[in-house]
């Protein structure tokens, strides 16, 4: 660990006395994380109470260490009491896997709230997801979704999956899902207030939840759809314009629908402000990080607002099902003015699109010759040549065959991309309700050969009970 800057020794100090009892439990050594409601610090566990009573935990613990270090997150006074509660409560019911970071203890004086979790040794996402092989992103999404299975067995809905959200350490294969900042309960109560006659339950309502109940989601538009779709006139030269698919003289409310998220990690759902929001949200998410690694480019998406976020996803998927998934939340779905979006978006899907991304890095020279992005590019260039490379029927060198092991490497490279990319694509599904969920995802055959170490993750272990010391 480098020198600490003097700004930081001084607010580790300011906030060791500002907290009584918190200098005679943990010592505070760096600043390892800052965010919009808290700073993270590294501290040592002074007294081993934390470090012992959560040993499974922490995945550094050996007999020749005799520092314990743990994280400590200061959040911030500005942070609602509501918010703070939330959070602090969402940990401790989430104590009972090894892949979420646990409420290992708290202090709190007059407006100061200071959090304990584990302190975990990770890489940053930025210095591995270029490098890391098909069988290391199965290990990767692996835990991520495990993480989130359990998560989303509690009823909650995380709301922030990202890579820097997800502790990964590429060395050991294991993962830690941090932050429930922006958590809640998954909302059940639109379907308590559907026949409410109640305005405020109309704020809350979504053509998609009835399309779920009466048939196959966005079987039924939300509004009778023209032969000839209307592009709204504008003086701007670019255009993705959201309108309610409501009769014209409808005096109901806009909608009102939680958007807490990061930009490019968001949902089409969110962006579309539909107040029935679920843990398919989440998924989403992972399918962006799945994109990023498969597409070894990192952030994947850049916009600066909703708008922005809709283009790119037109780019991708094309007017034609963006303007069905619009109308499955209500809307109307409008684009023009601008080139490179098409109707069908790009033909062969996702797939398409992560093979122009890298082959223009390989035209570009950008990867060195030993990269492993040339597996994921090699395969997409035989998919897309129209060779039938399913697992049970994958191609098969001459060459290869002179080298079993090679031919059995390359076939299992082969398989592990021919799934990978079937789990992408139940992961960025437009409409929530054909997203599959954690467990789905799990059961699929890309993760077949992994076997979880963990007998079960649904209990709270008895060891993981919070006992906060007066």
């Amino acid at each position: 660990m480098g020198e600490v800057p003097p700004d930081v020794v001084e607010e580790m100090r300011e906030l060791s006395d500002s907290v009584p009892g918190l200098k005679t439990r943990y010592k505070l050594l760096d600043k390892i994380g800052e965010g919009t409601f808290s700073s993270v610090y590294k501290a040592e566990d002074l007294t081993g109470k934390v470090v012992k009573r959560f040993s499974r935990h922490f995945w550094d613990i050996s007999s020749r260490q005799d520092k314990r270090y743990v994280a400590l997150k200061w959040i911030y006074v500005t942070s609602s009491p509501t918010r703070i509660y939330n959070e602090l409560n969402l940990l401790y019911m989430l104590c009972g896997s090894t892949r979420v970071a646990p409420l290992c203890d708290a202090l709190r004086h007059q407006d100061q709230v200071v959090a304990i979790l584990p302190w975990y040794r990770h890489e940053e996402f930025r210095n591995f997801y270029r490098d890391l092989p098909i069988k290391g992103i199965k290990k990767y999404m692996s835990e991520l979704l495990q993480a989130l299975s359990f998560v989303h067995s509690k009823g909650i809905i995380h709301r922030d999956i990202k890579p820097t959200n997800f502790l990964y350490n590429p060395q050991i294969g294991c993962g830690v899902l941090v932050d429930f900042g922006l958590a809640e309960m998954e909302n059940n109560t639109i379907r308590d207030t559907r026949n409410s006659k109640d305005s405020r339950s109309l704020e809350n309502y979504c053509p998609c939840d009835v399309s779920e109940t009466h048939g196959t989601a966005g079987s039924q538009p939300a509004f009778p759809k023209s032969k000839h779709p209307v592009v709204t006139p504008t003086t701007t030269p670019t255009l993705v314009d959201l309108t309610k698919g409501y009769p014209k003289y409808e005096t109901r409310r806009n909608k009102r629908a939680n958007r807490a998220g990061t930009r490019g990690f968001r949902a089409p759902e969110v962006l579309m402000k539909c107040p029935n929001q679920s843990t398919k949200i989440d998924i989403w998410s992972v399918g962006v990080i799945l994109l990023s690694f498969l597409g070894r480019r990192f952030p994947m998406f850049q916009s600066l607002d909703d708008t922005d976020s809709l283009l790119e996803l037109c780019c991708i998927f094309g007017t034609s099902k963006m303007k069905k998934c619009a109308a499955l939340h209500g809307l109307g779905f409008s684009v023009s003015g601008l080139e490179g979006i098409s109707e069908e978006g790009y033909k062969g899907g996702l797939a398409d699109f992560i093979q122009e991304l890298l082959h223009a890095e390989v035209e570009a020279g950008t990867f060195p010759s030993y990269s492993v992005a040339f597996e994921t590019y090699e395969y997409l260039v035989s998919r897309s040549s129209g060779e039938n490379i399913a697992p049970s029927l994958r191609r098969q060198s001459p060459d290869l065959m002179a080298d079993h092991e090679l031919k059995k490497y390359h076939d299992e490279v082969w398989s592990d991309h021919y799934w990978c990319l079937e789990v992408l694509d139940q992961c960025l599904t437009l409409d929530p309700h054909k997203r599959s969920t954690a467990d789905e995802l799990l059961s699929s055959t890309f993760f077949s050969e992994l076997v979880d170490s963990d007998v079960t993750e649904e209990n709270e272990d008895e060891d993981d009970v919070l006992i906060i010391d007066k």
